[in-house]
């Protein structure tokens, strides 16, 4: 009984080295920043790809050398790009400077949101809950299917002629 009890205990202290090295050895997600101040992402969406720095600034959004509202016309379009600051509770707080390639203006749109949502949590970790529960963090990795050999695009298939 005297060495189960003792066995009882090593296995205690065991646990709580153990418990003690596993909270040490937890990595805190450091801010990624430059010697500018800007943190940088790439996000993708469909054939978009989008390069994206942010720094603390006024909510100043610059895509292709031209103002959000210039380039992403749509009013659809510049609230996909704001979704990431509402949610982080950061409108307002960082200049975006973006370029993008590929695509059409609804795919670099959702590219630009999440390159922004990345560089944000890169920039301050902290706010990488809220934007990872709102499912900006993730990349959207639906694509257009391609077409197959003898049909008229993916899967349509020519119309039948009985005659």
């Amino acid at each position: 009984m005297a060495d189960q009890v003792n066995s009882l205990e090593e296995l205690g202290a065991v646990a709580e080295g153990v418990e003690a090295a596993v909270v040490e050895t937890a990595p805190l997600r450091e801010a990624v920043r430059d010697e500018l101040g800007r943190s940088y992402a790439t996000g993708k969406r469909k054939d978009a790809v989008a390069r994206v720095w942010i720094k603390p600034g006024s909510g100043k959004v610059v895509v292709n050398g031209k103002e959000m509202a210039a380039y992403f016309a749509r009013p659809v379009l510049q609230m996909i790009l704001r979704q990431p600051f509402t949610v982080a509770g950061v409108e307002d707080q960082f200049d975006v400077t973006a370029t993008v390639k590929g695509g059409g203006l609804s795919g670099q749109a959702g590219a630009v949101k999440h390159g922004i949502s990345k560089a944000l949590q890169l920039y301050d970790p902290s706010l990488r809950g809220a934007l990872k529960a709102a499912g900006f963090i993730t990349r959207d990795s639906r694509v257009v299917e391609r077409k197959k050999p003898g049909k008229r695009k993916a899967r349509r298939s020519f119309q039948f002629s009985k005659r």
